[in-house]
């Protein structure tokens, strides 16, 4: 009996599956692809279970610190044992409540995107009588290489637009409660090669030189973004980047010579490339029916479970592994949900399936549960499983659940709440 097959009758179906030495080697592996001196960050977003982020805060290597970008990504940091201080919070859309939260549990270094998100910095740093360090994530006027998505170059939320900072620092060095302490660059993700990875992190390391020298610019602290790639619900391997540790060593010798000893400290991030390949999500099918020709595959995982925006017309390119058959048919792999957007994968191949069969879903540890429409319809949540090898670590499931808020009040019946 597999591996799979033995959990999925201990704990039903769907469920995801997370190998934390799958963990260990990927952090293992990006580490050895940087410069030892770099800081590496995990982006909460790919998977915020807090068993997997405690595994790349422990264990052999240096940890990687978080980067977060709400108050419930903080919560599952502190919770797998970080500090308030060992993060990075980012976005563009921070409330004066986050940031007071955030503060309060002791985060000192924020990415910003615009003054305004400088001063709502500041009015929270303020308020607790600390001081905040601010960087200045850029949105550069142009880009090297072309990915799956990309975070810079065009017109956007994200960022300061690096031709309007000479402009805009002037009013940025005199807001109190908060140091300019350097800048954040996320160009792309997913880079499609190490060629293209390195073309774009020798033009952010570039451009942020030119920003230092010619805006005087404080630049304590370098965070290059990332781009590292994994295959997503498909077979595959993690990208290799054996040229990757000496080009960033050499354009930082050239434009920062004395960044070892000196600074600035520079900074990486991954979300998928660290999590990706530790997931497997594991389903049964419910239902396979033949419809005017097209066979469909219906199992008890859909957009709720994995890849949410497949809801949205983004359709993932998923392959299936059986646990029973051979791959003999083409099929379209949809979910439970009662909507035809709920569909994983269009005219794939699949193995002859039938009703209570288990198929496995590779390469899933990251954007899984909660990048899904995971309350649509009220279904319930996957189990999520950690194991390290052939022991169970951790066996969870989130829960939906509403809270209601006190109307005793007349003035709480009322729109307007004023007292009829």
């Amino acid at each position: 009996m597999s591996r799979y097959k033995a959990l999925a009758e201990r704990f039903g179906t769907p469920l995801y599956v997370y190998d934390l030495d799958e963990i260990d080697a990927a952090r293992q592996q990006l580490l050895d692809a940087l410069p030892e001196e770099f800081t590496l960050f995990y982006a909460l977003k790919a998977n915020p279970h807090p068993g997997l982020v405690r595994a790349l805060r422990e264990g052999e290597g240096r940890p990687c610190r978080p980067e977060i970008s709400s108050t419930g990504e903080l919560e599952s940091a502190l919770a797998a044992g970080f500090d308030g201080a060992d993060c990075l919070y980012t976005g563009p859309g921070k409330t004066a409540g986050e940031l007071d939260e955030a503060i309060r549990r002791g985060v000192r270094l924020f990415s910003t995107d615009s003054v305004s998100d400088v001063r709502h910095v500041a009015d929270a740093a303020l308020a607790h009588g600390v001081s905040a360090d601010c960087l200045l994530r850029v949105n550069s006027a142009t880009a090297s290489a072309t990915s799956s998505i990309r975070m810079t170059g065009t017109p956007s939320q994200f960022g300061f637009d690096s031709e309007t900072l000479a402009d805009i620092l002037p009013e940025l060095r005199t807001v109190d409660g908060v140091r300019v302490a350097g800048m954040h660059f996320f160009p792309l993700s997913n880079a499609k090669d190490e060629d293209s990875l390195v073309g774009e992190f020798r033009h952010t390391i570039e451009l942020a030189a030119r920003l230092q020298r010619e805006l005087d610019l404080p630049l304590r602290f370098l965070d290059i973004g990332g781009g590292f790639a994994v295959p997503y619900a498909v077979p595959g391997s993690r990208g290799s980047y054996p040229g990757l540790r000496g080009e960033l060593a050499d354009v930082l010798d050239t434009h920062f010579p004395r960044w070892r000893t000196d600074g600035p400290e520079v900074a990486c991030e991954s979300g998928r490339y660290l999590v990706g390949a530790s997931g497997t999500l594991v389903a049964s099918v419910s239902n396979v029916k033949v419809s005017r020709g097209r066979r469909f595959v219906i199992l008890d995982a859909g957009i709720n479970t994995f890849g949410g925006m497949s809801g949205l017309g983004r359709l993932l390119p998923v392959a299936v592994g059986p646990e029973t058959g051979e791959c003999v048919e083409s099929a379209t792999l949809v979910g439970p949900l009662c909507t035809p957007g709920d569909i994983l994968g269009r005219e794939i191949d699949v193995p002859a399936l039938a009703p209570g069969d288990l198929v496995t879903i590779p390469n899933a540890g990251a954007y899984g549960p909660t990048a899904s429409l995971l309350m649509f319809l009220g279904r319930p949540a996957p189990v999520e499983v950690v194991v390290r090898g052939d022991t169970v670590l951790s066996v969870s499931r989130i829960e939906h659940s509403r809270s209601y808020a006190a109307v005793d009040e007349p003035s709480a019946r009322t729109v307007t709440g004023a007292a009829e």
